[in-house]
């Protein structure tokens, strides 16, 4: 599970390699400037509704050459596999990559010109989004350029494309979005994602996940997480992600760059779980990605770990699919230490929740949790990048096995650093709203967080004999799941227990954070959204949803009162322990939601609280937010590790550069990091 920093809440308030010739010799062309940490240069490129933003590695000169050869090989890893995401999010864009890059390097005309420099916006959004949708609200971008300008850049660059990829970006109707969720339609068919054949059914689908799904089995298999559904000789069945299957070009670059980090790994466990990473990438036995994740969870020692696989399911319409991610993370000790606290007493958190007494764990069994400093990103989770993961995602692997927890420490303080203004002031009830989210936001983003992935994500159980909530609760699974831990997170923020704990300074930070979770919840995330949209992206729909259901809940009582001045609205917390209680009544719906699978009650949540938006509203949110340029949203790119070799080409050193700019950095990979083919 990931936690995703909200942009406006915060401004308001993660080539081919030749075993005969290691790939780290290349790494010296890469486009790279150097910064010094007393004058960096957070923000890299601003374009559309993006800010590209850099982030620093702080705990990179404390680690020994043998940690940093082994987390230049495991980068080496992720980055070997970017091409996988781009083909799981859509048929055509690898393809239509491939023409950009081309285009984009070969280009020498005058980049003044106002077709250009549309063609460079839609380019460069494209390289973000890893693929034609919107990132976010999974909407195809627009091309603010004419065919006949792409046709004349495409013959100059010398590059040929299949009149469907053309298509594919022209016309707005075909393959519209990349994820859809909404009610009363055929969510697969509808989907422009990769995971299922485009003329495939959500019917043929769940028919299929349905014949081979054991729901007794204590054990469940992720069916469906590295796999896309195809129509065979006998029907529907999967191709899988493996070496000599799917994307088997890309993952034999990952292989060996896992077999190259696991000879420099910092104890045997971490090489023997590296060693069952390989097997499965070999194999594609999902039973084998759970005996990894169970060697991966159960490694307590060592300052640098990593994700690496294919992970979330939030691309795949039914819950099913994984999106190929990696990141690479070195401890923040002192951060860690902090957050250790909240681990430690994760049995306490669970008895006094609000959720029934059935559905509270008696033991809630190795929960881990540490802020990191993240050393490179791919896939899924670049460039736009979590601030917390919890993993692995199987229910029964975090019950019996315990979970791992992290916040990125260096993405949150890269955010800080470039730091957005003004929204605050214009989103704030008043001047005391925005006196102590100056106070304590930072503190209580921290917190949410850490308690969102350390306690909510690992608390409650499921019922006997219940499948798991992607069989239960279906294409609302995520939502609510990531609804929970975020309620969870809001009851306790509110608890004297972590000032007695010494984790905030006082109930002022729980204060600080219910306002700006209102706030973005009911107001500011609306600018993420063209006009006349409803929220598709799982994130916005629990935020939304938690945020409305409390408002209406509590108004009776005047919990939170809704006010319009000088034609703006704005809500104003008038008692922040009912609201507390509110939150906890809701956490106790929805664990009990989960617990149960009770399918229909989680629809009508997510339906009725967490999609629909008040039109009306949305337009004012539209035209106060056009009055600052900062951006909606924020990503990274990533820092290039530059390998030093001897004479013989053996690393002996890994140095830290910062790239250029982000369009270089796109280009770089694309030289050196492109295996598959325009079709898969």
């Amino acid at each position: 599970m990931k936690k995703y920093l909200s942009v406006i809440a915060a401004g308001a308030l993660v080539v081919a390699c030749n075993t005969e010739k290691p790939i780290e010799t290349e790494q010296e062309e890469m486009n790279v400037e150097v910064h010094s940490e007393d004058n960096f240069e957070w923000s890299v490129d601003k374009f559309a509704d993006i800010e590209v933003l850099r982030y620093q590695i702080p705990g990179w000169d404390k680690l020994t050459s043998q940690q940093r050869i082994y987390t230049y090989y495991l980068v080496e890893a992720g980055l070997a596999g970017r091409d996988i995401i781009w083909d799981q999010n859509y048929r055509h864009n690898l393809e239509i990559r491939h023409a950009l890059e081309k285009i984009v390097e070969m280009y020498t005309g005058d980049k003044t010109l106002e077709q250009w420099m549309a063609f460079e916006d839609y380019a460069k959004r494209v390289f973000f989004s890893n693929g034609i949708h919107h990132h976010y609200s999974k909407m195809k971008h627009a091309p603010g350029f004419e065919q006949t300008y792409f046709d004349e850049l495409l013959m100059a660059a010398g590059v040929e494309m299949s009149a469907e990829a053309v298509e594919a970006i022209f016309n707005p109707e075909m393959d519209k979005k990349k994820v859809v969720k909404s009610e009363g339609v055929d969510l697969v068919l509808a989907s422009a994602g990769n995971m299922y054949d485009s003329k495939m059914t959500q019917a043929e689908a769940e028919a299929y996940y349905a014949s081979i799904i054991d729901k007794k089995d204590p054990r469940p298999i992720s069916y469906g997480l590295n796999s896309k559904l195809v129509y065979g000789e006998n029907g529907v069945t999967e191709e899988v992600y493996k070496v000599g299957g799917l994307y088997g070009k890309s993952l034999e670059k990952v292989v060996y760059n896992l077999q190259q980090a696991a000879k420099y790994a910092e104890n045997e466990d971490q090489a023997i779980a590296l060693g069952l990473l390989v097997e499965y990438y070999q194999t594609g036995d999902l039973k084998k990605w759970d005996e990894y994740n169970i060697a991966w969870v159960q490694i307590k020692t060592g300052d640098v770990d990593y994700i690496n696989g294919f992970v979330e399911v939030y691309e795949d319409p039914l819950g099913k699919g994984g999106s190929y991610e990696t990141v690479v993370e070195i401890t923040d000790f002192d951060a860690s230490a902090r957050m250790k606290v909240v681990a430690d007493n994760v049995q306490w958190f669970e008895d006094n929740s609000t959720i029934m007494t059935e559905h509270k764990k008696a033991k809630v069994t190795g929960v881990t949790y540490k802020v990191v400093d993240v050393a490179g990103e791919a896939g899924d989770a670049s460039p736009s990048t979590p601030i917390g993961v919890n993993l692995p995602n199987a229910n029964w692997i975090r019950s019996t096995h315990g979970s791992k927890s992290v916040s990125l420490g260096n993405i949150i303080s890269a955010y800080d650093g470039a730091g957005g203004k003004g929204m605050l002031t214009e989103f704030a009830n008043d001047e005391k709203e925005i006196e102590l989210s100056k106070a304590h936001s930072k503190v209580a983003g921290k917190m949410h967080t850490a308690l969102h992935e350390v306690v909510g994500h690992a608390s409650g159980k499921l019922n006997p004999g219940i499948g798991t909530p992607k069989e239960t609760l279906k294409n609302y699974s995520s939502t609510l799941e990531e609804a929970r831990a975020d309620l969870v997170g809001l009851y306790y923020i509110m608890d004297q227990k972590l000032v007695d704990l010494g984790l905030i300074e006082s109930l002022d930070v729980g204060k600080a954070e219910y306002d700006g979770y209102i706030r973005n919840g009911l107001l500011s995330q609306m600018q993420r959204l063209k006009l006349g949209d409803e929220i598709e992206e799982a994130h916005m729909r629990n935020r939304q949803l938690n945020a409305a259901w409390v408002f209406e809940k509590g108004m009776k009582d005047g919990v939170i009162v809704k006010e319009k001045r000088n034609g703006k609205t704005y809500f104003d917390i008038k008692d922040y322990q009912k609201l507390r209680v509110l939150f906890g009544d809701l956490l106790k719906e929805i664990q009990r939601i989960k617990s149960e699978g009770d399918y229909e009650a989680g629809k009508n949540l997510v339906e009725t609280y967490g999609v629909k938006v008040d039109q009306e509203l949305h337009k004012e949110i539209l035209d106060r937010n056009s009055q600052f340029k900062a951006a909606a949203y924020s990503g990274f790119v990533n820092p290039v590790l530059v390998a030093v070799t001897d004479k013989d080409g053996n690393i002996t050193e890994v140095k830290v550069t910062q790239p250029k700019g982000f369009a270089e950095q796109m280009l770089d990979y694309a030289k050196n990091y492109t295996t598959l083919p325009d079709v898969n």
